[in-house]
């Protein structure tokens, strides 16, 4: 018997991401696809007879095979969209379908209603910044979130606290003691705004103390933007701060300290070296290229499909499961 088609086959002879196919075949209106491609995306699907009889397989067994996800900023942000990835993939591996919305939150309510209103098996909230939410009634569904918490529903998060810490220990292994810090931020005590930055100075503030340091140097801000990066690694140098290494608290703070560096005729790596969070993609292609640590956004979308379609019924409880922020060397962390 010939295997029925999949949306990676339809993918495949497209020449487009499994996501594109996905945001295609089931029309999402929020999705920034050119007719062309579309057309390309529909083309292959009909060529390789891909079809789901969706209806009838509901009737039969009370099940659609289909999963919704709710997107906050999500399918909005190019390297946030690992976690649809991760989400479409682990889906497609169990036999589902991902119905994705894009949703902000005074739209929650009726986007709710709309995948409730086709019979979805189970729901995915996923938020770019990962916060308190508040997530409306979902009538005893099954829900899972990624990147955020809301009372009563599981969720994963990175696990920022082991990051600060590694990334710390990252510095102290390459003997780098005087180490100044950008980017602390006094909006982390609200979780409406985050969740995660405070554990991942935590982790970096207990991982100082463990070695029986204290900072060389700091600087405070909220907007995490190249800005504060050039700013900051100005002000810091300006204090007669006696550092070797900086961490920064994004990618993006790390980009405008390299131009900083520059203009002070200092060399990222040989003469300070630069530690950072996030891994955006751009971070590969800098000179020389930045050391951080990767928000695992693919490997959330994964794990939450896989605990969706875990559960017998909606949970009763709450619990938040830490997903490991892998290490990425690259050259600008050097041995003094």
């Amino acid at each position: 018997m010939q295997r029925k088609a999949s949306q990676a086959d339809v993918a495949r002879l497209a020449g487009v991401s499994v996501t594109t196919v996905n945001l295609v075949l089931n029309q999402s209106r929020s999705a920034r696809i050119s007719a062309a491609t579309a057309q390309r995306v529909q083309a292959a699907a009909q060529q390789l007879g891909y079809s789901t009889d969706a209806i009838g397989r509901m009737l039969r067994t009370g099940e659609s095979r289909s999963l919704g996800f709710v997107s906050n900023n999500v399918t909005t942000t190019r390297y946030a969209s690992l976690m649809i990835s991760g989400v479409l993939n682990a889906a497609e591996q169990q036999g589902y379908t991902v119905l994705i919305a894009e949703a902000e939150s005074h739209q929650l309510q009726r986007t709710l209603a709309s995948l409730q209103e086709r019979r979805v098996d189970g729901l995915l909230f996923g938020f770019m910044q990962a916060r308190q939410v508040d997530i409306p009634d979902l009538k005893q569904q099954r829900a899972v979130l990624i990147n955020g918490v809301s009372n009563g529903l599981p969720s994963l998060l990175p696990d920022e606290y082991a990051a600060g810490v590694n990334a710390i220990e990252c510095l102290l292994a390459h003997n780098h003691q005087r180490i100044g810090v950008i980017g602390r931020n006094h909006k982390a005590k609200d979780p409406y705004h985050s969740v995660t930055i405070e554990s991942r100075f935590a982790g970096i503030d207990d991982a100082m103390r463990n070695a029986g340091l204290c900072l060389a140097g700091e600087v405070h801000g909220d907007e995490w933007e190249p800005s504060l990066g050039y700013q900051g690694t100005l002000t810091l140098l300006d204090s007669g701060a006696d550092i070797t290494a900086l961490l920064v608290a994004n990618d993006r703070i790390a980009f405008g300290a390299y131009r900083a560096l520059h203009e002070r005729g200092l060399r990222v790596a040989d003469d300070i070296s630069i530690i950072s969070f996030d891994d955006e993609p751009l971070a590969g292609y800098m000179h020389p290229t930045l050391t951080t640590l990767q928000l695992p956004y693919y490997e959330m979308g994964k794990l939450a499909v896989e605990r969706l379609l875990s559960m017998d019924s909606a949970p009763s409880h709450a619990t938040c499961q830490r997903v490991a922020m892998p290490l990425i060397e690259r050259e600008s962390v050097r041995r003094l």
